[in-house]
């Protein structure tokens, strides 16, 4: 079913799907059409606005109410732009908000459309008829999208949230695309349900847990964030069941990734900033100018060799911080100076980890050893002498807790 052009969710609709297109990021067609038939106001019926500054304690909200006259133009604009929905804070009942200002808080739950969305779901390869499994769904977006390929009765979520697991499970029964969510530790999987060809994690883990990969069918995709304590450098994990059941797992730095599962505390950098604009630290030269952005495979290794650092990406030149080491550094002035401060040479550390990558030959993927009755998952760039290796932190189970908010200072995501 196509967007009708004539109203103004339709129109917006419409306007998102070829943006996407003209980006470059939406090739599949089955997807084209879920995300021209899914009406993301009936599982986005309200959004929060931040109006506070970053860092600022308590946080000034504004919230959206779709169905007021005043907040529908802006709530559009919102849900169809393809940014993060803020959708509930501290776990607060989703079925009586009161639309207008809001104090304090931190937001629980928040939902991605654009992007991250659309890679997730094209590189999981849907088709109809497969099974497909969410979990942490949050409201339902991309298990909506995964239905309306896979066809009725055969995607399901699991979701920790009871609150947001009953939002989005009417909100989805409005839609009449056979798509289910349950109540559940998404750590378990949805063990009731079988296997699945397709298990998509909207959480990250540090690293995979043995019930999804016992719940994967032969042929079957898994698609996951890997979570380190830093947000900054985020890996994504694509593990596959070959049809003689064996796992094949590769590890990729992405710039964006899921918020870690329930009771994983990333670190902070926000309280250390007044710190370190006044003390940024002594200047010394530097062989390693800032690595770009975009080399995703050197900052994922930088997260697991070089542990326990975190970027300020609001800064004005990279910054990279220790807080549980009250250590920093700062790049500049100039390509060949960093400052530095502290008791860890931050800076020394990133430049040994990148001139292992680059003798390793500058890896952008990793082979990820995961075994199947379980033990340690082993990641490596290669089997030489020069190759990268190390060895992902195991699983520890998390007591049934109010969700850990989702930090709006970093590139991350949550359930979509």
């Amino acid at each position: 079913m196509s967007a009708d052009l004539s109203t103004p969710t339709g129109a917006r609709r419409a306007a998102m799907v070829e943006r996407l297109e003209a980006d470059g990021v939406l090739t599949d067609v089955r997807l084209r059409e879920a995300l021209q038939s899914v009406p993301l106001e009936v599982l986005l019926p309200h959004a929060y606005l931040r109006m506070s500054d970053p860092g600022v304690e308590p946080i000034e909200w504004r919230l959206l109410d779709g169905a007021h006259p005043d907040d529908r133009a802006e709530w559009l604009d919102l849900i169809h732009s393809g940014e993060s929905v803020l959708l509930q804070r501290d776990g607060e009942q989703l079925d009586s908000l009161v639309r207008g200002p809001v104090t304090g808080g931190h937001m629980t739950s928040m939902s991605t459309y654009g992007q991250a969305t659309v890679e997730a779901l094209q590189t999981l390869q849907l088709a109809p008829g497969q099974r497909y499994l969410e979990l942490g769904p949050g409201p339902g977006v991309s298990l909506a999208l995964a239905a309306a390929v896979t066809g009725p009765r055969l995607a399901v979520g699991v979701e920790r949230d009871g609150r947001m697991a009953a939002f989005a499970q009417h909100n989805l029964g409005r839609l009449g695309l056979g798509a289910t969510v349950v109540e559940g530790d998404a750590l378990d999987g949805h063990p009731a349900g079988g296997v699945f060809d397709r298990i998509h994690s909207g959480i990250g883990v540090p690293c995979v847990p043995q019930a999804w990969v016992e719940q994967l069918a032969p042929g079957g995709r898994l698609l996951t964030t890997l979570t380190t304590r830093t947000p900054s450098w985020p890996g994504q994990l694509l593990a596959t069941r070959t049809r003689a059941c064996e796992i094949e797992a590769v590890l990729r730095g992405r710039p964006r990734g899921y918020r870690p599962m329930l009771g994983y505390r990333w670190l902070d950098v926000v309280p250390m900033r007044p710190r370190i604009k006044a003390e940024p630290g002594a200047p010394r030269p530097t062989r390693l100018a800032p690595p770009p952005d975009d080399a995703y495979g050197f900052w994922v290794a930088a997260a697991y060799l070089a542990p326990g650092l975190v970027r300020d990406y609001q800064a004005e030149t990279m910054t990279i911080a220790v807080p549980d080491e009250d250590s920093w550094a700062v790049a500049g002035p100039g390509e060949d100076t960093v400052r530095v401060h502290g008791p860890r040479d931050v800076w020394a550390e990133l430049e040994d980890v990148y001139a292992r990558w680059v003798l390793a030959g500058r890896p952008d993927r990793y082979r990820v050893t995961v075994p199947e009755g379980g033990g340690p998952q082993h990641v490596a760039s290669g089997t030489g002498l020069r190759a990268l290796n190390w060895v992902l932190p195991s699983l520890a189970p998390v007591p049934h807790q109010p969700a850990t908010p989702c930090p709006t200072e970093h590139y991350t995501e949550k359930a979509l």
